[in-house]
């Protein structure tokens, strides 16, 4: 059997050992760990695998991941979710599904500060259901709105995604945040429209709400009560990594503190919510600590095995223009997200399709990235297992999981059409980082 044979053949184990109900990171490195034993030899798949664990746990650029998931779950325990929302329902709430819009502009300024998606659908989900439903709205309109919503996190920046994949790939992590920055207002844009449209077709989905339009002093009432400065934190950390004031580790530690020292002196983080935050940190830092030496341990196997090379003599052997062979890349990942967990998926197909796209298509590997994100935002709310929507139905009590999907169609749409103004345009994405190059 040639290595490369056995290294697709490799792909097939792993899918089916993860379909055991294995654990994708023991999944990931066990698979990898024999397949160099049987490709190499046992003695080296031993250092491989005592060298990549210890590297990984032992890495100063991982603090950087832990700093901005800290971050997260401290604004995520502070309450600053209800203010977000607070002040996206002010400003939207009169507007036809103006509820509904609410959810995706909270759910953007939610998730720029916290990165996790399903922090982002539980705390946006818990806020925004029982108002929806207050005004009437149907349930399939307002949980998938929230799970859409969701969705914004994994995009806009500091994205946990984003991180992974910038240690994956060894590209700037300061790069793929600027390039998440405008697509991710531009899919928030389309979500709002798609709640419009839907609204404007089917009435029934959002009766008019009493609201008025709100006066200007209305809206700047709800910045109030630390919202503000938690932003104004935000902006110093992410400003300043782009800047070039700090290193992207500093960045998250400089975010996270300041949504620390915010939160205690406005008196929204108590012993209980820290206990919390560092409770929820831990445990979300281990598992992505562990996915990164399992999918590292794997990446060896792919690479001696010379699966891309051979992927890609295959693929560009086709009479077939480069974007056929970057869609199907992009379909290859989509199903696989319909089933594996976002940052598995990507720290598992990384080391497969991205020589491919960079290397051999030649597509920029920063627009790649945003791309990937994209694909992996459709994952999350899509069937079977789109986890979002099994977050929001965890919210929304009374609500079957096939309501919630039902819901979710406008928002699909409206990340394919994004996707594809994206591969057309793929200055949306590297226009801000090649400006402050």
């Amino acid at each position: 059997m040639s290595p490369g044979l056995f290294g697709g053949l490799s792909v097939v184990v792993l899918l089916a050992v993860m379909a055991l109900g294995v654990p994708i990171a023991v999944a990931m490195a066990a698979v990898g760990f024999a397949g160099f034993a049987i490709l190499v030899t046992p003695e080296a798949a031993y250092q491989v695998l005592a060298k990549d664990i210890f590297s990984v746990f032992n890495s100063y650029t991982m603090g950087m991941l832990v700093m901005f998931v800290l971050m997260g779950y401290l604004a995520y325990h502070s309450g600053i979710g209800k203010q977000l929302y607070a002040f996206a329902h002010k400003t939207l709430g009169y507007l036809p599904g103006g509820v509904a819009m609410a959810n995706q502009v909270a759910g953007g300024l939610f998730g720029a500060v916290c990165g996790s998606s399903t922090a982002t659908c539980a705390t946006i989900g818990s806020i925004a259901l029982p108002e929806m439903r207050k005004f009437k709205y149907a349930d399939s309109l307002s949980t998938a709105s929230v799970a859409a919503a969701g969705t914004l996190a994994i995009l806009i920046p500091p994205s946990v995604i984003f991180v992974l994949y910038g240690l994956a790939t060894e590209q700037s992590i300061s790069a793929l945040f600027m390039a998440g920055i405008i697509p991710g207002i531009m899919l928030t844009a389309l979500y709002m429209v798609a709640v419009y449209v839907s609204v404007k077709v089917w009435p029934h989905l959002a009766p008019p709400t009493p609201e008025e339009r709100p006066k200007f002093g209305e809206i700047v009432h709800t910045l109030k009560g630390g919202l503000i400065e938690t932003m104004l934190i935000f902006a110093l950390s992410l400003g300043g990594l782009f800047a070039g004031w700090f290193t992207p580790t500093e960045a998250g530690a400089v975010g996270a503190s300041g949504v620390f020292l915010i939160g205690v002196l406005e008196r929204r983080l108590g012993l209980k919510e820290i206990r919390a935050a560092l409770s929820d940190t831990t445990k979300t830092s281990a598992m992505i600590l562990f996915l990164l030496a399992g999918a590292t341990i794997y990446g060896r196997l792919v690479a001696v095995s010379r699966l891309p090379f051979e992927l890609a003599e295959f693929l560009t052997s086709l009479a077939v223009p480069a974007f056929v062979i970057m869609g199907l890349i992009l379909l290859i990942h989509l199903v696989l997200g319909m089933f594996i967990d976002a940052m598995a998926m990507i720290l598992l197909t990384i080391p497969i399709f991205y020589p491919l796209a960079v290397d051999t298509l030649g597509y920029d590997p920063i627009w790649f990235g945003v791309m990937i994100v994209y694909v992996v935002a459709m994952g999350v709310i899509t069937p079977p297992v789109g986890i979002n929507v099994y977050v929001v139905h965890g919210v929304a009590k009374g609500v079957s999981v096939q309501r919630i999907f039902s819901g979710i169609w406008p928002f699909l749409i409206a990340i394919i059409i994004a996707s594809a103004l994206l591969m057309i345009f793929p200055e949306i994405a590297t226009f801000l980082p090649n400006a402050v190059e």
